[in-house]
């Protein structure tokens, strides 16, 4: 078995430049260093997974006991986030996971897409506008355009539907942001640079793994290989006269 995902934080936002010069936005992930503090099997829990710690500084004397207890039957340095993950058949003639054993970024060596998770940022309580990107109403003297304004449904059925869109607590939520798309990885530092932007406020904790549904690249669809149709049928149409 090979664990698919690591727990890492989110270090902060730069620019990288590609061979072409084309600049692209990335996410700087610290991904790990982590321990597999138990191993869950077939026979015993009824399905396979593997629950890994983020390793960080973390005083004993925060952990409690039954914490305590069960990272010791592993030898387990203190951790103060856990999380089980999925793990998949090694290949041949690798060893399997085991209880104890480090997970680093290399797991992504392989992979060009992962799945980030993480938490956004909590913004309190806040009203339609802010929650739900409302219009408001008029901005002129005298009115108050950041109001929601009437949500009764007239005389029938005299009630508010169910899942109607109001101020309400906002943030705070598990997002997930699919096939982010590798940009580099740095071994020594356990360093993970994906494309894009990722959930939740620095130094905020993420869980990443490999993509469960990557993007096909399909010929003609991306990269340098791909195909203008309006360039081609102006191409088709010269070579015909």
């Amino acid at each position: 078995m090979a664990v698919t995902g690591i727990l890492g934080k989110k270090i902060g936002m730069t620019q990288v430049f590609d061979e072409k010069g084309d600049v692209h936005p990335i996410t700087v992930l610290q991904a790990g260093p982590c321990v597999v503090t138990q191993l869950k099997t077939m026979a015993k829990d009824g399905y396979e997974a593997a629950q890994i710690g983020l390793v960080e500084f973390v005083k004993a004397s925060k952990l409690t006991k039954p914490e305590a207890g069960h990272l010791a039957k592993t030898d387990a340095p203190p951790v103060k986030e856990i999380r089980e993950v999925a793990v998949e058949a090694a290949a041949e003639g690798e060893e399997g996971t085991k209880a104890g054993d480090r997970v680093l970024v290399d797991i992504f060596s392989d992979a060009k897409f992962v799945d980030v998770i993480g938490t956004s940022k909590g913004r309190g309580f806040a009203g339609v506008v802010r929650r739900h990107n409302f219009g408001g109403g008029p901005k002129s003297h005298g009115h108050m355009f950041q109001v929601q304004g009437s949500i009764g449904a007239s005389s029938f059925p005299s009630r508010v539907f169910p899942g109607q869109r109001m101020p309400g607590h906002f943030g705070t939520d598990q997002i997930t942001v699919r096939n982010l798309r590798i940009r580099g990885i740095d071994l020594d530092e356990n360093l993970l640079m994906v494309e894009g932007a990722v959930p939740g406020p620095r130094d905020g904790y993420v869980f990443i793994r490999k993509a469960v549904a990557p993007p096909r690249e399909r010929r003609g669809f991306a990269g340098s290989g791909t195909v203008d149709p309006l360039k081609a049928s102006k191409k088709a149409t010269a070579k015909r006269k």
